[in-house]
């Protein structure tokens, strides 16, 4: 039998749309560089990429493109000024790689409304665009939890200071119980992710594998589904500002720590040096990655960029 010519010649398949997002536990630490960075080198690869800042209320995104403010935000957006999120997606000048600035004119975009961050998350999977990739705010608030737990390929940024590895740790203990309660059906499954949010809590849960075992304990299939929903929460650790060997190691003891305890199958996906040509982009407003190609951070961004595409980690040996 003779084949169709839809048969014979079949139309290449579109890549997946993927988001992915770039947490931090606390501010200072170059997130938001970094995230304009991997962005860019996307683009260079051929994706179609859009930047959301959604470090809400502390938006700054556009300038570590060397952009100026955007005409239209994502505070547009949220206020329903505009109808579409289409509407607020705006050039960056690189091909193929766009920029959706942060609500930073709107006071309170850092504590919008749960069915406001409702909207914007089902609007922007709608975005025709093979990678949306999200410039998440410090810390643990909700909205930035819940923009990272939304994430295929979920990002935490940490340098070398005993704050940040702490603080880093802590936001992906906190996303893991975030995820946890998002998924418990019943009500006294809630209680216990409930009772377990406290270090000090009176039933002794003090680990996700503890509460797993009390869950266990009163519904097997309730159990079975929250170490699933464990199962796929894979967060990626990048650590930046590294200036020497054993700033490196940092990434794989963060990776061992989630695994003994959390539970959590953690990856390291790479690091990138200090590197003064970064701070003399930023000083004069652009991108290092355009201003220093040749720079070691920028070489760095292109190779934690490709593992991150492939999904590889990096091995003990580095």
């Amino acid at each position: 039998m003779a084949l169709s010519v839809s048969e014979a010649f079949p139309a290449p398949r579109a890549p997946r749309r993927q988001i992915w997002s770039v947490g931090g536990g606390k501010g200072g630490i170059g997130k938001s560089l970094l995230t304009a960075s991997i962005g860019w080198q996307l683009a260079r690869m051929g994706r179609k990429v859009v930047l959301l800042d959604a470090d809400l209320g502390g938006a700054n995104l556009h300038t570590c493109l060397g952009l100026p403010p955007s005409g239209r935000s994502l505070g547009d957006f949220i206020q329903r000024r505009v109808g579409a999120i289409e509407d607020v997606v705006a050039a960056t000048g690189a091909n193929g790689l766009s920029l959706i600035s942060g609500a930073a004119d709107l006071l309170s975009a850092a504590n919008i409304k749960h069915v406001q961050k409702q909207r914007v998350m089902s609007h922007v999977r709608s975005l025709e665009v093979d990678v949306l990739l999200i410039d998440l705010g410090a810390g643990t608030s909700f909205n930035s939890l819940d923009f990272f737990l939304l994430s295929e390929v979920s990002i935490l940024a940490v340098v070398p200071e005993p704050t940040s590895i702490e603080n880093g740790y802590r936001f992906i203990k906190s996303a893991l119980f975030r995820r946890l309660r998002t998924l418990a059906k019943s009500e006294p499954v809630r209680e216990l992710v409930d009772t377990a949010l406290d270090p000090k809590n009176a039933a002794g849960i003090k680990t996700p594998l503890d509460l797993l075992a009390r869950v266990e304990a009163i519904d097997r299939e309730a159990a079975e589904e929250l170490r699933r929903g464990v199962a796929a929460f894979q967060p990626r650790f990048v650590v930046n500002q590294v200036r020497d060997e054993s700033d490196v190691a940092i990434g794989h003891q963060l990776v061992a720590a989630c695994s003994r305890h959390l539970g959590l199958r953690a990856s390291y996906a790479g690091f990138v040096h200090h590197d003064d040509a970064v701070w003399q982009a930023v000083r004069r407003r652009r991108l290092f990655m355009t201003e220093a190609p040749t720079s070691r951070a920028a070489e760095e961004v292109r190779q934690l960029t490709r593992a991150l595409v492939k999904g590889e980690s990096l091995g003990a040996g580095y």
